[in-house]
């Protein structure tokens, strides 16, 4: 087992992982920019060194000086998280070249399942269920006589996307050649390679994906399915696990599909088959995200199963300890992806200073965080603050605890998209499970309850009010006598008048 790996990331993940490694007696060394010298993750490692300047790609892209902390500070392995350098080839192999073991796949694997024209070729080939497309990149003209061929609408896609970057939806011809377009400049801007292709747009699918997880002495093992549905503009806002459509003998062939698919790609370590599944059950490969997911948590609680542990293990050559039999699925398991957005200002990221910070807790309650009081969240990355998931015997119970949990959370300060989630889990078709990829869009053309937004201020109000008061409690006679707890009482009755006056600040 190693004995010092470098997390190459920064927020709740790189967190994540400097857990996981103190609980198996590894050394854990982050590194950060300018704008994150005061941040969690720096705080929590053994060992922490400065890369660069805010910028991504003077500090958390930056291969050269990663490379050159981590042969410093003599860590043997880097672990790239999700997103930065997670997916990238180039870095894998540098890492190989510098002696240094990357947790993750190898590079070639990357690099086939990293292009999704490529992946779609080499799943052809093995055989695996594809939606009807094109299996290279195109040119405008040619996406116009595919698109004639699949039958409209279509959907057109960056080759190297993710993220929702370079995706369009084309509904009818006279759209496709300025949705290429702009598709393939927003695919130049964000990965540097303008390759479009183009698929047939499945009408109200569910988007699910099985976690698989592969060892170096070819045993590849499926962990059960995630349920990614909710999505805004491409992007997931809400998971969980089991799916609710997913029946042990569909689980048995998504798997079945998914490890064929991992095997056929060389693929090794912890690592994601994306399907579109649409009315009838039918599924679909979509792509192969070749990381840690950031729902991985769900996986995690209902299997048992600890993914950052097994990835470290792997990485390190030890083989799998367990087989497909010993797989067995426990309970429901949702993740809510708490950001600093404002869901009321079309989601615009909500940067500044955490000035007060209420965390949910109890039985059933998981937070993966990056964040404390009094932390600033900056502007530069990815907005998300936290994962909150919540695990019960079934998925009416899971959906009643993640209520309870979302209205004993409260950040101040800046805007978050809290009181979102509480407009999902409370509407009927959520809580019953008919949801597709378009859910969230439909829900969010329609306004939110005032009589659920005043229940919410109300029941922040009250958990504010609660903290002051055990604060002033505590305090009393300690700090200035009866005196200075009456002035808490005071600043409790403050904080409730605002919280409804204002919003609160934090929603």
């Amino acid at each position: 087992m190693f004995k010092k790996v470098l997390i190459a990331n920064r927020g709740e993940i790189a967190v994540r992982v400097m857990r996981a490694c103190r609980e198996m007696g590894i050394a854990s060394v982050a590194v950060f920019s300018d704008v994150d010298r005061a941040s969690l993750h720096v705080s929590k490692a053994d060992e922490a060194y400065l890369l660069g300047p805010a910028p991504a790609r003077e500090s958390y892209l930056n291969v050269a000086k990663i490379l050159d902390v981590a042969r410093k500070c003599g860590a043997e392995a880097i672990h790239p998280g999700y997103g930065f350098l997670s997916e990238n080839a180039q870095f894998a192999g540098a890492c190989a070249e510098a002696g240094i073991k990357f947790i993750g796949p190898p590079p070639s694997a990357m690099e086939l399942m990293g292009s999704k024209t490529r992946a779609r070729t080499a799943m052809q080939a093995a055989g695996v269920p594809m939606v009807p497309g094109s299996a290279r990149g195109l040119s405008v003209a040619e996406a116009e006589a595919m698109a004639v061929q699949v039958g409209y609408p279509v959907m057109i896609k960056a080759a190297a996307g993710g993220g929702g970057k370079g995706m369009r939806l084309v509904n009818k011809p006279a759209d496709l050649r300025s949705s290429f377009e702009t598709a393939q400049s927003e695919a130049l801007r964000s990965f540097n390679d303008g390759e479009i292709y183009l698929e047939k747009f499945i009408q109200n699918p569910r988007h699910i994906e099985i976690q698989v997880l592969a060892d170096e002495h070819g045993n590849v093992v499926y962990l059960g399915e995630r349920e990614c549905s909710v999505q805004r503009r491409h992007q997931k806002v809400i998971e969980e696990a089991p799916s609710a459509i997913v029946d042990a003998d569909m689980r048995k062939r998504m798997g079945a599909v998914a490890v064929q698919a991992a095997k056929s790609a060389g693929y090794t370590n912890a690592g994601t088959v994306e399907f579109l599944v649409d009315a009838d059950r039918n599924f679909y490969f979509l792509e192969m995200n070749t990381r840690l997911q950031v729902e991985h948590p769900v996986t995690e609680l209902v299997t048992g199963l600890d993914l950052v542990h097994l990835q470290l293990r792997i990485a390190s050559g030890e083989k799998l300890p367990f087989r497909q039999e010993d797989v067995q699925l426990r309970g429901h398991a949702i993740e809510c992806r708490i950001y600093a957005e404002d869901p009321d200002n079309n989601f615009f990221p909500s940067p500044g200073k955490i000035t007060k910070l209420v965390r949910p807790s109890g039985p059933g309650v998981r937070e993966d965080s990056g964040v404390y009081e009094g932390w600033t969240v900056p502007l530069d990355y990815d907005p998300m603050l936290s994962k909150l998931i919540a695990y019960a015997p079934d998925r009416l119970t899971a959906i009643a605890r993640m209520r309870r949990a979302l209205d004993e959370y409260f950040v101040g300060g800046i805007k978050t998209n809290l009181s979102l989630f509480r407009r999902i889990l409370e509407h009927p078709d959520f809580i019953g499970g008919r949801i597709d990829t378009g859910f969230l869009d439909r829900l969010l053309a329609t306004a939110a309850s005032p009589a659920s937004d005043t229940k919410n201020l109300a029941e922040i109000a009250a958990v504010s009010a609660a903290l002051f008061a055990a604060t002033a409690q505590s305090q009393n006679g300690k700090n200035g006598g009866p005196n200075r707890g009456m002035e808490r009482r005071t600043e409790a009755s403050m904080w409730k008048r605002t919280a409804r006056s204002e919003g609160v600040g934090g929603e």
